[in-house]
């Protein structure tokens, strides 16, 4: 079994990557650290014990709060105090995510609307509630966190073993099956040829490495889907595909 420094090492290190990921792929990240809280004994333990007696309906109704002075309404998030409620709190929030009785996107754009865009909203999210959380967890394991120890971080790991061809190959089927979902889909035909520029920019970008053109086209992609309301079931694994082989670049 994992000692406590690598359960927490490797919660913290899906923290992370929920706050570097692309916003269309949050659920999933956040579907990771749960799935990292229940496969650790040592939080699973920790969460167990702070929403054993946690009124979630009642903190919610306290931590997601809306102001109007006449002129501005304005929606917010206001935290817990105590380190318990804190934690309670926001790994109930995540929960919602990922069973989607709250829906991730609109959760954004009324508690954390910024400029307008998903981009600013989820910085702003991470900013805010993910930090919380792993600023917690690092309080709560100070001790153990400081002892030495030699084991690599999970991305240490993941760039060690990356096998570059093999995700350029996963790549190239997913934006093919992603340009036939298109192309079956009820979008305007003038929105299919912009979908159609974005996917083939995209694979040339990933066939010259060129990262932040690859950044860009993501964002894009994003939003076109976002905007046409057609996201298939092969965009999160697509995009978390695009993320790797950048990191392995």
């Amino acid at each position: 079994m994992l000692s406590t420094k690598e359960q927490v090492l490797m919660f913290l290190e899906k923290c992370g990557e929920l706050k570097k990921c692309k916003f269309i792929m949050a659920t999933t990240k956040i579907k990771d650290i749960l799935k990292c809280i229940v496969n650790s004994p040592e939080l699973y333990r920790l969460f167990d014990a702070v929403t054993k007696d946690f009124n979630y309906p009642e903190q919610k109704a306290r931590c997601l709060l809306s102001s109007d002075d006449g002129i501005i309404k304005r929606n917010y998030v206001v935290l817990p105090r105590t380190v318990g409620h804190r934690l309670a709190f926001i790994f109930c929030l995540f929960v919602e995510f990922d069973r989607d009785t709250f829906n991730f996107n609109d959760f954004l754009q009324y508690y954390f609307r910024e400029d307008g865009s998903y981009f600013a909203s989820y910085q702003a999210f991470c900013k805010l509630i993910v930090s919380a959380l792993e600023d917690l967890i690092r309080q709560i394991y100070k001790e153990q966190l400081s002892a030495p120890d030699k084991a690599k971080t999970l991305s240490e790991v993941r760039r060690g073993n990356t096998d570059v061809s093999g995700l350029f190959n996963s790549i190239n089927i997913a934006i093919e099956a992603e340009k036939q979902f298109i192309y079956n889909s009820n979008i305007a035909k003038d929105e299919k040829t912009n979908g159609y520029k974005l996917l083939n920019t995209l694979l040339t970008a990933v066939k010259s490495g060129d990262e932040e053109l690859i950044d860009a086209l993501i964002c894009g992609y994003n939003y076109f889907i976002l905007y046409n309301k057609c996201v298939s079931d092969g965009v999160a694994p697509l995009i978390e595909s695009l993320v790797e082989f950048e990191q392995a670049l």
